[in-house]
């Protein structure tokens, strides 16, 4: 049976056992905060369980390393319709020790790109437009780094209010311990510091 075939086979049972109703919420986060994490596997139900939140209480948006490689992409756009739309009032930037964002090695994810059979015509077609692979998959020395690089980002972010605090959290991946970097609330002179 292939993987497609179990997760629908499994879902027709979720459904038909109403497992759904445990989850049932609105689209505004309860606790009304915005997170940026990492898609790292080891944070899927650790990182709920070890900051308290159930279903319904965050907005979380998740990426490679939690990181923000520009001011208008599509992690930053998430952050904003969270803020303006869904009435966020505070942002987390929560990182993890053992990130696979930290010391990327982009010339060797463009070697793997070669071995899985992506042309040097597209690749370099791709630098002749503008994108430079070496900005694209850049990666952080420490997560300490990608982490403030975010919050720097967002708290200095032209559409993002004064009235909303950005903070900046590590993670241990195994533990849950969270580390704060940066308080918000302390940082911005917009908290009277």
């Amino acid at each position: 049976m292939s993987l497609v075939s179990q997760l629908m086979e499994y879902n027709k049972q979720f459904v038909d056992q109403k497992e759904y109703e445990a989850y049932l919420t609105d689209k505004y986060p309860d606790k009304k905060i915005a997170i940026l994490t990492c898609m790292d596997t080891r944070l899927v139900e650790l990182l709920p369980k070890a900051l308290n939140l159930r279903n319904g209480d965050a907005k979380i948006i998740k990426n490679a390393g939690a990181i923000l490689t520009q001011p208008f992409g599509s992690a930053m756009r998430s952050i904003l319709i969270a803020i303006y739309e869904m009435g966020a009032r505070e942002v987390l930037v929560i990182g993890h020790y053992g990130c696979g964002m930290t010391k990327l090695d982009a010339k060797a994810m463009v070697s793997k790109f070669k071995e899985q059979g992506i042309s040097e015509q597209v690749l370099s077609t791709l630098e002749h437009s503008g994108i430079r692979m070496e900005r694209f998959l850049r990666g952080f020395e420490s997560p300490e780094e990608g982490v403030l690089h975010s919050v720097e980002i967002i708290r200095n972010h032209p559409l993002v209010p004064p009235t909303v605090p950005v903070h900046g959290f590590i993670m241990h991946p195994d533990t849950g311990t969270l580390e704060l970097l940066v308080e918000g609330y302390k940082e911005d002179p917009a908290f009277g510091s």
